[in-house]
């Protein structure tokens, strides 16, 4: 073992829990650090406190008046929590957040300094919009550009600082984050929604959409992950073979909780109370050194901000506790990657979960709406779907047979099955049993009472129905979950809207609501069939079956981007409101960009890892075999030399011919580079970086992974799998 990878595992193999305050109790310390309703409460005036509220819950315009008054209760109250600065928090469409710091300061009269924070500065701030992905949308020229803040999300302190989460956009008025078109599909969902429960219930006058979050990641210790360039620099290893145990005990999923991962969980948790983030659940996943952070469901908005915001804490937390957290989608080669399950559902003002189903007719007429409106959209728009949570990263998990598959389709359960097929065949007057437990009548709005929990759960499924929720699977451990939420949100309010016209008609013709209502739902069950599958997700037969169906299969990331630019999709984001045609345009030159960026540190990265750690590593192996045959010949007959070094020279022709390999890949490699990046057009450049350069990295990892099986232990200079993935 080299000298380096030794002292290193020694370090890490040595660690002990890093001892965790206890002593906090999480109901009276959560949201200590949100300026939440109890805080407005107490630094507001009763008058500016009512029209803040106001403003959050019925979505009424904010005075600049009462933008003074919150920036005055605010800044007092985040300097009683110790912070001597403040910061509009947001998030660019580089996939982290984005944030500046400035202090409560300003100069006086008297050319002194004074503590001072106006509403102006509350409300609006101008970072540089040419500092950050704008797919063309500014020029370098063109900086200016605006956060805004969000009074639907609540302010927090993080150390000194006093974050305010706003929303980012051009001086033009485009948005350049995530949060901005994520809050246009939660109004444009609202509307939908509301129009369509009031055929159920005229009291409904809202409809809020929630999300819980299911976060996976892996913890690798400090020193070992230092050592390991690929991990720092891309996020995963670029090389390595499988150590000879990984998960295929399945002793991982859900095992005892190693101490010091246990201590990083407690602090995690700690922190993340006092932000006013439920966390919930954790637990050990299924590949070694894999865990799961889960809250309690929220409203989206705040969900994907606590979501953000988490990630954040888990990497500073980690580093207290000398562990590095991994969010890449596949950090390790041959064990499962990591994704972030989207549990997501509606809920009325009037506490009905739009999802669950019902304790009488009424209700369950509306439940079945809403599930088969939900599948209606997906069926529409699956490419637009998959093309939402589609990157270079989550790549690497996706049809992976240990994820949901690259084709986006739906599962429901077998009772929910039965009650949608017998829905579809039967006229409007028939009564139909199944399960010897509820009773479907289809004559004026009479449903059954479903149960809860009646359905299974198909681990294959990337958007599966839950029981009173369906959960997006295909989501990754790295994404915002925001674009994935902001593109459901979106084709399921168009087809609510569709869906009302269509009832509205039929009751123009002189049909009942009720039939009308069952009517159209009819059609859509036999319309969206094609998306509907119970079976095996990752088998080859669902492929086959799955393009014969006529869903999206296609693989190749750059083009599965290309959903977002299809007529269809235009006009669905414009109708809503939700992104504008120059908007969408310049995401997907953003998408673009991005693949290329990441495909591109990843092949400089292997090729410098190649040539300048495994080349030399195995030639200088080769030396001592060499030397070992040169010794054996000169001490040793001939016929007893050939014999003792039968091995030895076998191993040094595979040695050359991977070294060989390696050598000649690598110079394709950077010729494959140089090739892709004189293309101009950004969607073709990715397109060249899919189909040339990645062909060639796996290519060159396959040889370089026998190399670590061939040469010396002790000489090999990256710490391997084995070391990675076992250390507590």
């Amino acid at each position: 073992m080299s000298t380096l990878r030794f002292e290193l595992l020694r370090e890490a193999l040595g660690r002990t829990a890093v001892p965790v305050n206890n002593e906090n109790r999480p109901a009276e310390d959560f949201a200590k650090n949100v300026f939440n309703r109890e805080k407005m409460q107490r630094y507001l005036s009763k008058y500016t406190y009512k029209a803040l509220t106001d403003s959050i819950d019925k979505g009424l315009p904010l005075d600049r008046a009462i933008a003074d008054g919150v920036a005055t209760g605010m800044k007092q109250w985040a300097m009683d929590m110790g912070a001597t600065h403040y910061t509009h928090w947001f998030q660019p469409l580089t996939g982290g957040t984005a944030e500046k710091h400035d202090a409560f300061l300003e100069p006086n009269a008297n050319g002194g300094i004074i503590e001072e924070f106006s509403g102006k500065l509350l409300v609006q701030q101008e970072p540089d919009a040419s500092s950050f992905p704008s797919g063309g949308l500014r020029n370098t020229f063109e900086a200016r550009g605006y956060s805004a803040w969000d009074p639907s999300s609540p302010a927090f302190v993080v150390g000194d600082t006093l974050c305010i989460p706003t929303v980012f956009i051009a001086y033009t008025g485009e948005a350049l984050d995530y949060k901005t078109p994520l809050l246009r599909s939660i109004n444009a969902l609202d509307k939908a929604a509301t129009d369509v429960c009031k055929y159920f219930d005229e009291n409904v006058t809202k409809v809020i959409s929630y999300l819980g979050w299911e976060q996976e990641y892996f913890l690798v210790d400090e020193a070992l992950w230092a050592a390991r360039p690929d991990l720092v620099t891309t996020g995963r290893t670029l090389m390595g073979h499988e150590s000879a145990k990984n998960q295929q005990l399945e002793d991982h999923y859900f095992g005892s909780i190693p101490s010091r991962v246990l201590a990083f969980m407690t602090d995690l948790e700690n922190e993340a109370l006092k932000l006013g983030i439920p966390v919930k659940t954790r637990h050990n996943e299924v590949a070694p050194n894999q865990f799961e952070v889960a809250p309690v469901y929220e409203e989206i908005n705040l969900a994907n901000d606590h979501n953000i915001l988490l990630m954040s804490i888990m990497k500073r937390v980690a580093r207290r506790h000398h562990f590095r957290v991994l969010l890449h989608e596949k950090p390790f080669k041959g064990i499962n990657g990591s994704g972030k399950h989207n549990n997501w559902s509606m809920g009325t003002d009037t506490g009905v979960n739009l999802f669950s189903p019902g304790k009488n007719d009424t209700q369950n007429l509306q439940f079945i709406t809403f599930l088969v409106n939900t599948m209606m959209a997906v069926y529409k728009y699956n490419g637009l779907l998959k093309a939402s949570i589609s990157s270079a990263t989550n790549a690497h998990r996706l049809g992976a047979n240990e994820a949901p598959p690259a084709i986006v389709s739906i599962f429901l359960g077998k009772q929910i099955t039965e009650v949608l097929d017998k829905l579809e065949r039967v006229s409007t007057d028939d009564v139909i049993h199944f399960d010897k437990k509820v009773a479907l009548r289809l004559g004026v709005a009479h449903l059954p009472e479903v149960l809860l929990d009646n359905t299974d759960r198909n681990r294959t499924s990337p958007f599966a129905f839950t029981g009173n929720r369906f959960e997006f699977r295909a989501v990754g451990s790295s994404a915002n979950c925001a674009e994935a939420i902001m593109t459901l949100n979106t084709v399921m309010a168009n087809q609510l809207s569709q869906f009302k016209i269509e009832v509205d008609n039929l009751i123009g013709t002189g049909m009942t609501k009720d039939k009308a209502i069952i009517t159209v739902i009819k059609n859509m069950i036999a319309e969206c069939r094609p998306i509907h599958f119970e079976g095996n997700g990752y088998s080859e037969e669902w492929k086959e079956e799955a393009a014969r169906r006529g869903l999206d299969c296609e693989t190749s990331v750059p083009l599965i981007f290309d959903n977002f630019l299809k007529p269809e999709s235009l006009a669905v984001f414009e109708k809503c409101g939700v992104l504008s045609h120059a908007e969408i345009e310049s995401r997907c030159e953003v998408k673009w960009e991005t693949y290329t960026k990441k495909i591109q540190i990843e092949s400089r990265v292997l090729g410098d890892l190649a040539m300048n750690h495994i080349v030399p590593v195995a030639s200088s192996y080769q030396s001592v075999l060499l030397d070992n045959i040169y010794k054996i010949n000169a001490l040793f007959s001939k016929e007893d030399a050939d014999m003792m070094c039968r091995q030895n020279r076998r191993i040094i022709k595979d040695i050359n011919a991977h070294i060989e390999f390696i050598t000649e890949k690598c110079t394709e490699m950077t010729e494959a580079r140089k090739k892709a990046n004189v293309i101009t057009s950004e969607r073709e450049k990715a397109v060249a970086y899919h189909d040339t350069v990645v062909p060639l990295m796996d290519t060159i990892r396959y040889h370089i992974d026998k190399l670590e099986l061939i040469v010396d232990d002790r000489m090999w200079t990256l710490p391997k799998y084995r070391e990675l993935l076992f250390v507590r």
